[in-house]
């Protein structure tokens, strides 16, 4: 079992509050998430972040894919398809765990959002 810190949980917090301002039918990546937090190398620490929050209703972790669209995170979703489901809900087609069109979807909260 991995033991996190304060200073992690204040982390995931962070990523968490970034995640909760995706727009409905859009997507972005996790690597986006650690640039615009200041940290571009904690990509997995993203990841790990989205591991943890499928607790939280308010946190859309299914709207967070890699930097090429794919949906690794799918197997941390309950069932095998859900993770798919609702981004297809949202109107995302998603084919072979890879989101189609991503560059439409991207949303860069780089270029979205202020410090």
């Amino acid at each position: 079992m991995v033991k996190y810190s304060e200073k992690s949980e204040s982390y995931f917090q962070k990523v968490y509050e970034v995640v909760k301002q995706i727009p409905h039918g859009r997507v972005t990546s996790y690597g986006a998430i650690a640039r615009f937090l200041g940290t571009g190398g904690s990509a997995r620490m993203v990841g790990w972040a989205m591991n943890a929050s499928h607790t939280m209703e308010e946190v859309p972790a299914h709207r967070v894919v890699n930097r090429i669209g794919l949906l690794t995170g799918k197997h941390h979703f309950q069932g095998t398809n859900l993770m798919q489901q609702l981004l297809e809900n949202e109107g995302i087609e998603v084919v072979n765990d890879q989101v189609q069109d991503f560059k439409t979807h991207f949303w860069d909260p780089s270029k979205e959002l202020l410090l």
